[in-house]
């Protein structure tokens, strides 16, 4: 399978003050967030001037996606802010582009981490009329060596920071658990347990913690436990001193990394003595770039699927989508 053109597929985010709150608006359309919860997280963002620091990152990743496929031309789409996917894959279509690979700036399975993107494809051609190219989603990576090897080399850069029985805590965003189990048996925290088993392994780690961080919603909605927040106050009780904390569920320094860790647990941490060293995410790394090319390849010369090799079953892979098998390329192609 052939390409002509890569679209990066990103969540978005606002870049100012005055677009805050449209931009929470947009996310959190049909959802019945009170008004109040929507004050609350603006502050987070105007904390920064209003700068969601995702958009500059992703314009990062362009420039080395594009170092990396000189050849491909690479595009840029957001599910919620400027620039829209909608009309990204419209300039696309003017372009004459009529296949080309989707590479999304999430890991994982789930809905709003792979269906949801898989979503935003089927609405953007649709927006785009007959003509619109062809779109093929590029496969979940939460496995793929690559991802495992930055998450690694972050968590022991961070580690040396620290005193050597500093503990290792690795988190990704909080889900309700009805959504973790919308496509079957815990998908998206299956996967991220996974991945945060081999980045430990990778990392020479016996011995971690995996939490969970960024929830909202009702109080009444479950959803994956436990907080970032309330485990370090388990650890405090323990009387640990020392904390190494990957954000594995978050491929760039999104608000949610720069707000909830870097300044909340932060503090947290601060006023119970504890010294806390945050890993860094992939961000705009060339191997995270090497490793959508190396997605895009798999496809081109059907060559299997590059992955660690950990415990099987892989979450995700064989499973179950919808009454359909779920593959290495489980979203396939919205064209």
């Amino acid at each position: 399978m052939d390409f002509d053109a890569l679209l990066l597929l990103s969540f978005g985010g606002p870049e100012g003050p005055e677009q805050v709150r449209p931009f929470l608006e947009n996310v959190t359309r049909g959802r019945n967030i009170p008004p109040e919860r929507l004050d609350e997280v603006a502050e987070h963002y105007l904390h920064f001037g209003g700068v969601s620091p995702i958009n500059g990152i992703n314009r990062a990743l362009i420039e080395q996606l594009r170092a990396e496929m000189p050849d491909l031309p690479v595009y840029f789409g957001n599910r919620n802010w400027d620039p829209y996917v909608e009309v990204t894959v419209a300039t696309m279509r003017d372009n004459g582009v009529r296949r080309a690979a989707v590479f999304t700036t999430s890991a994982w399975g789930g809905y709003s981490s792979c269906t949801q993107y898989v979503e935003d494809i089927a609405r953007a051609r649709s927006a785009a009329g007959p003509d619109a190219p062809e779109l093929v989603k590029l496969r979940q990576y939460f496995d793929h060596p690559l991802l495992v090897e930055m998450y690694a080399e972050a968590v022991t850069k961070a580690a040396a920071s620290l005193p050597d029985d500093a503990r290792v805590v690795f988190t990704a965003h909080s889900i309700p658990i009805a959504a973790d189990e919308r496509h079957g048996p815990r998908l998206y925290s299956r996967q991220v347990a996974y991945a945060a088993r081999l980045v430990a392994a990778a990392a020479g780690i016996d011995d971690y913690d995996l939490v969970w961080q960024s929830r909202s919603g009702p109080p009444q909605v479950p959803w994956l436990e436990p907080d970032v927040g309330d485990h370090l106050s388990v650890l405090e009780q323990r009387g640990v001193k020392a904390v190494v904390v990957c954000p594995i569920g978050f491929v760039a320094d999104h608000i949610e990394v720069v707000w909830d860790l870097d300044n909340e647990l932060r503090l947290q941490a601060d006023a119970a003595g504890i010294a806390l060293a945050r890993a860094t995410t992939p961000n705009a790394d060339r191997r995270y770039a090497k490793l959508a090319a190396g997605l895009i390849a798999e496809l081109r010369d059907g060559s299997e699927p590059l992955r660690v090799t950990g415990p099987d079953p892989v979450p995700g892979y064989g499973f179950s989508v919808n009454g359909a098998p779920c593959s290495p390329h489980c979203c396939g192609s919205a064209g």
